[in-house]
């Protein structure tokens, strides 16, 4: 493996940061969960987990392909990925006390409809993609990637959401109350928004 326990670690604390961010799934699995139970919401966050995982696979090797083509563009995707993570973080606190949306067809009943609803939120999401790959250039030398590096990341992109999600879940009460506060939501959004500026000056640093 070419990348390090270091770079899997940065990469997954990122990853949290972004779970943590209220969104449409958040509403999703807090009303399957009040209104099924927790096994109802588990196909749900299955989905979600293998998009995701998906997505990276796809950008990695779409960047490792691109990356072979001309040296410089490594730096630029490094940079690129820089700007992200800050943009991302400076919208949240501009933004730290919009309400959240909630998508309908997230909280169909039944444990298949929930899990192609969970999977085809991510797949049918062209920003998914965009997204990692505006990050992976970050954290990774994608000029020395190997298949085991695929796997070892592919593996964080689907634990770290099902892992959160799982606890969302397990205490979908106090998150209930944490959403439904504009005020808590403000501060999450806040400090959410300054976390990803952190990572964003991690990667411009390292």
């Amino acid at each position: 493996m070419s990348v390090t326990p270091a770079q899997l670690a940065l990469y997954a604390g990122a990853l949290f940061v972004l779970f943590l961010t209220p969104g449409p799934v958040w509403l999703a699995l807090t009303a399957r969960t009040l209104a099924h139970g927790f096994a109802a919401a588990f196909p749900l966050m299955l989905g979600v987990a293998i998009g995701d995982t998906a997505w990276s696979v796809l950008a990695l090797l779409g960047l490792a392909w691109i990356v072979e083509q001309a040296g410089w563009i490594t730096d630029a995707l490094k940079w690129l990925a820089v700007a992200v993570f800050a943009l991302m973080g400076w919208m949240l606190i501009r933004h730290a006390d919009a309400p959240i949306g909630a998508d309908s067809r997230l909280n169909r009943r039944g444990a298949w409809a929930g899990f192609v609803a969970g999977l085809a939120a991510i797949l049918a999401n062209p920003k998914a993609i965009l997204f990692y790959m505006g990050m992976l250039p970050g954290f990774f030398d994608l000029t020395a990637i190997t298949w085991p590096d695929v796997v070892a990341i592919a593996a964080i992109s689907m634990a770290v959401p099902l892992i959160g999600n799982t606890g969302f879940a397990a205490f979908v009460d106090r998150a209930r109350r944490l959403i439904s506060s504009p005020g808590a939501l403000t501060r999450t959004n806040r400090i959410a928004g300054g976390l990803l500026i952190a990572v964003a000056g991690v990667i411009a640093l390292s």
